[in-house]
């Protein structure tokens, strides 16, 4: 494994052979997609992850919008000499690879999307974006907890749902700039209208999760994507079990199934 820095934005590869980009999710780091699985560059790949701007160990960004974000995966990709990639990204992670692949289509070999949540036609609750980010910019972690309230899980989760979200949130060197991107991530949008999705002539595998136990990133919304874009597939655990999207393991091989389709589509 090798860490690198690019323009403030600190990430590591690791292994040879099809190269795979991981992005994780809002107030995550790149530890957050495959959850510490060394299976892809086990299995022949060259895997390159890092925090994206104002998150983990990567520098504050000057704004937090999916354009900047899209900018700042083809400056990776640029630096690490990758002319096309399978890209793999959970919830703020996939609405950035897919805003990525719509303005440089000839850069992403196929995408992963994990948990996508954006609805181009529904109400954004701006307000409890807001409220967390204001909890996490004046209490700390401790903050955002209290602003996040009892998770909307089944209650044997609870517990195992706020030990993650301290983890996660207890892992970046710049919180005010997480609060930034709290409030402003979700003002901006990846994409315009479900009809630009047709747009994407590449293999995409959707990971959808159960509403029981991630209802922040509801099934219905990853069927949806999945029906949208010509040559998707849909994936998900089976009902009852832990979310695919949390068995780094389990979904490393999601990706690689994905990038073995990329090849032999290419």
């Amino acid at each position: 494994m090798s860490d690198f820095k690019i323009d403030g934005l600190a990430g590591e590869e690791a292994g040879e052979g099809t190269p795979i980009v991981l992005l994780h999710g809002l107030t995550a780091t790149r530890r957050y997609v495959v959850m510490g699985s060394k299976n892809l560059e086990r299995g022949g790949h060259r895997v390159v992850m890092y925090d994206a701007r104002g998150h983990g160990r990567s520098e504050p960004g000057d704004e937090y919008t999916y354009d900047a974000l899209a900018e700042d995966l083809l400056a990776v990709l640029d630096d690490r000499g990758i002319d096309r990639a399978v890209l793999a990204g959970a919830s703020m992670g996939a609405h950035t690879i897919i805003r990525f692949a719509l303005q440089h289509p000839e850069r992403a070999a196929a995408l992963v999307l994990i948990t996508p949540a954006y609805d181009p036609d529904g109400e954004r609750d701006l307000e409890r974006w807001d409220h967390l980010s204001r909890g996490l910019r004046d209490g700390g972690v401790d903050g955002f907890l209290e602003a996040y309230g009892e998770p909307r899980v089944p209650e044997s989760m609870r517990e195992t749902v706020r030990t993650v979200v301290r983890q996660r949130l207890s892992a970046h060197e710049h919180p005010e700039a997480v609060a930034d991107a709290l409030r402003e991530i979700p003002r901006s949008e990846p994409f315009a209208s479900w009809d630009e999705l047709s747009k994407l002539d590449l293999p995409v595998t959707v990971v959808a999760s159960r509403d029981e136990a991630d209802p922040d990133h509801p099934y219905a919304t990853g069927e949806r994507y999945a029906a949208e874009i010509p040559k998707a597939e849909l994936v998900s655990e089976e009902p009852g079990k832990s979310p695919l999207a949390w068995q780094g393991g389990q979904l490393s091989r999601v990706i690689a199934e994905t990038a073995r389709t990329s090849t032999a589509a290419g």
